[in-house]
């Protein structure tokens, strides 16, 4: 794990918008927000993009094509509750395109961020503080 990249995960906001006009924000070692946490009811969540594999700068079409395959897998799992819009917003002004899913297990996302390019990924379940899962 390279700690400057680490630093960077954690030092970013999160952003998931549930409903039209209510977006949630969430950092990494914090419990999520309530109203997030009571839509979630308990379940398993994750914040995930396929944008920037390998954490390197990929074209808007490329990032584009990626997220669009990363939305129907998830839509693909038995187990996906729900998918909503994020994003990812670090400090220096970084911005990734996310989603927000319910429902899989880390087994199942661990797979899948992988066959993605991803180094992390966010997690969760209920109200537990949100972790960053290195691959």
């Amino acid at each position: 794990m390279d700690p400057g990249l680490d630093a960077a995960f954690r030092r970013s906001r999160y952003l998931v918008w549930l409903t039209p006009a209510t977006w949630f924000r969430f950092t990494v070692d914090q419990p999520p927000p309530a109203g997030l946490a009571h839509a979630i009811a308990g379940a398993p969540w994750a914040h995930v993009t396929a944008c920037n594999p390998q954490s390197r700068p990929t074209s808007d079409a490329a990032n584009l094509a990626a997220q669009q395959a990363l939305y129907a897998a998830l839509r693909a799992l038995p187990a996906t509750r729900d998918i909503h819009p994020a994003i990812g917003l670090g400090p220096e002004g970084w911005h990734e395109p996310s989603l927000f899913v319910v429902g899989p297990e880390t087994a199942e996302l661990d797979r899948l961020m992988r066959r993605f390019g991803q180094l992390a990924y966010l997690h969760g379940r209920g109200e537990w503080p949100v972790k960053l899962r290195w691959l």
